[in-house]
């Protein structure tokens, strides 16, 4: 009985690292979708939210309903409840992604983006899927210290996001309004996408060490 039950909350975990893995991808492939100004794949990214939604909601049973047949205590509890919060966060890095797509539909046959912004716009897509590629691989293996480098990872992001409002803000500016429009929210759906990323790190920080990762302090490495 003891082994089918842990096999269920191993089969939580591995819905997560899917979740995960499928996010990372969207976001790419939004990106790419976005940058080509690509009709077909933009369609394809917001087509397949859809399948992000169904994982959640299967996620979500699966943990409502082990909750309630086996009532986890301690670490058990901790893996199930912060299971629910992570899947929340992936359910919304494909919302992310699916919104850069749309972007990429609403301007097609143009891109969205200024071709002097591109490789900034493409710094951040491809930092946002780095960024998902450690969560997943901090999911897989309960790393700790992987975890916390999200932190200052994810400083990278934030630095980029500046310097798109650099371009908006300069006087130098010439590509009007709408675009302007389209930056800004491209820039913020990057930077959201990232933040839930190091959200995902963070609750891993606390279901390992039971301590959130403002709080826990990593124990010194001790010399031979």
């Amino acid at each position: 009985m003891r082994d089918a039950y842990h096999e269920e909350l191993d089969a939580i975990s591995d819905h997560l690292v899917e979740m995960a893995r499928f996010v990372g991808s969207a976001i790419g492939r939004a990106t790419t979708a976005m940058l080509d100004a690509d009709l077909k794949l933009a369609e394809s990214v917001i087509a397949a939210d859809d399948k992000v939604d169904t994982m959640q909601r299967d996620l979500e049973n699966s943990a409502i309903a082990l909750l309630a047949r086996q009532q986890p205590v301690a670490t058990d509890l901790r893996i199930v409840v912060m299971s629910l919060r992570m899947s929340a966060d992936l359910e919304r890095c494909g919302d992310l992604a699916q919104h850069v797509a749309k972007v990429a539909r609403l301007r097609f046959p143009d891109s969205a983006v200024p071709r002097d912004l591109s490789a900034t716009i493409l710094e951040m897509g491809q930092l946002a899927q780095r960024l998902m590629a450690k969560a997943t691989e901090v999911l897989i293996t309960k790393n700790v210290d992987l975890a916390m480098q999200l932190e200052q990872d994810d400083d990278e992001m934030d630095s980029l996001h500046r310097t798109l409002f650099s371009h908006l803000l300069d006087d130098r500016w010439n590509h009007g309004i709408e675009t302007a429009v389209d930056v800004t929210l491209l820039g913020r759906y990057y930077e959201r996408f990232a933040d839930h990323a190091v959200s995902i790190a963070r609750r891993v920080v606390y279901l390992v060490t039971g301590e959130h990762a403002d709080e826990f302090t990593p124990e010194p490495e001790t010399t031979a």
